[in-house]
């Protein structure tokens, strides 16, 4: 009886600023440490079409990139005791830091660390699965370092020393505030919900439509960002709640925002600004300003003991919804650029 090999495909970036290119791809061969999943679904970030425009973090052309995958496990590296070959499984992708086209998400197999991935419940689809990694493993770095690293040359890591979200119900309460800046998008849906699974209060800013998925994500106050008087409700909310105040995590980190970060840290008394992209330079010095890198072995216990539990009580919710851009790795670079061109609330899936 013959055995058919399977084969692999990918989305290949072989310059920087050019549409990917779908063809062969190496097998890839878990090592220690590792599984190879056989993606049923990958999700876009907006990362990864900084990468593909301008070629940051890409250390080897032509290059597999993209972050996060939700598929099942066709085989486990030497001594791995979590996975076994066939399980339903979730995975942060480590491209960014290893530049290994094997570590890229947009291929039909990938390689994970078994220490980034976790079991996906039946009753969960791949699809709505997979817009968990990146964010999780974001908002894990945004909030519970204790110690800064480096984003990138000159510009530190956020380290908030928050704890880990817990599963226990209710949390036990933590007597600090945090302020989510973009609380609808991905990684500011993952914070407030992480944030509020560790026993924080959230303060959310967000568009007007999206109120009601920061509050189903459990924000205590939620607040329009186009509203004139954003930053004086925000700081009468924090006050009113009466915990300590720890900053802000800025999911959105533009110029349009940072000014009002800077308003309420001020009214507020400083604390750290956590931005998704590099932070102001011009921040008083009781104001600690720090860009997450989302790729850090902090998040290992959280992959390990938290997620898979969580998924199964609803605990920890796959928000934003997905959205399906369509089945095969000809539809990443449409997904791309529909994501390079602002969606809201929901995050871009590709079928594969």
């Amino acid at each position: 009886m013959s055995t058919e090999i399977p084969k692999n495909q990918a989305a290949w970036l072989t310059k920087a600023g050019t549409p990917l290119e779908v063809g062969d791809a190496p097998m890839p061969k878990a090592g220690p440490g590792e599984i190879v999943v056989k993606n049923a679904a990958v999700a876009i970030n907006p990362l990864d079409w900084h990468m593909q425009d301008a070629g940051v973090f890409v250390q080897q052309w032509p290059s597999i990139f993209g972050c996060e995958v939700a598929g099942e496990v066709h085989e486990v590296g030497p001594n791995e005791k979590r996975f076994k070959k066939g399980d339903r499984v979730i995975g942060h992708t480590v491209n960014l830091v290893s530049g290994r086209p094997q570590d890229g998400a947009f291929a039909l197999y990938t390689v994970v660390p078994a220490a980034k991935a976790a079991i996906l419940p039946e009753k969960i689809s791949y699809n709505e699965g997979v817009v968990v990694p990146f964010a999780l493993e974001a908002a894990i770095c945004a909030l519970s370092l204790k110690i800064p690293g480096v984003a990138l040359p000159g510009v530190a890591t956020p380290a908030l020393g928050l704890p880990y979200p817990s599963l226990e119900d209710p949390v036990p309460a933590v007597n600090k505030t945090i302020v989510v800046y973009g609380g609808s998008s991905s990684v500011g849906s993952m914070v407030t919900q992480v944030a509020v699974a560790a026993g924080l209060n959230v303060v959310s800013i967000t568009g007007a439509r999206n109120f009601d998925l920061s509050k189903r994500l459990g924000a205590t106050g939620v607040f329009d960002h186009k509203d004139p008087l954003v930053v004086e409700k925000v700081v009468q909310s924090v006050r009113s709640l009466g915990k300590d105040f720890v900053g802000i995590f800025d999911a959105i980190s533009t110029e349009e925002t940072y000014p009002h970060d800077k308003a309420i840290l001020s009214q507020l008394g400083g604390g750290h600004l956590a931005c998704s992209h590099p932070p102001p330079t011009d921040v008083p010095d009781n104001v600690t300003a720090g860009m997450i890198f989302a790729v850090n072995d902090i998040a290992a216990p959280v992959w390990e003991d938290y997620v898979t539990p969580a998924l199964e009580t609803g605990k920890l919710q796959r928000l934003p919804p997905p959205t399906i851009v369509g089945k095969g790795l000809e539809f990443v670079q449409k997904a791309l650029e529909r994501s390079k061109a602002g969606v809201s609330a929901t995050k871009l899936v590709v079928e594969l």
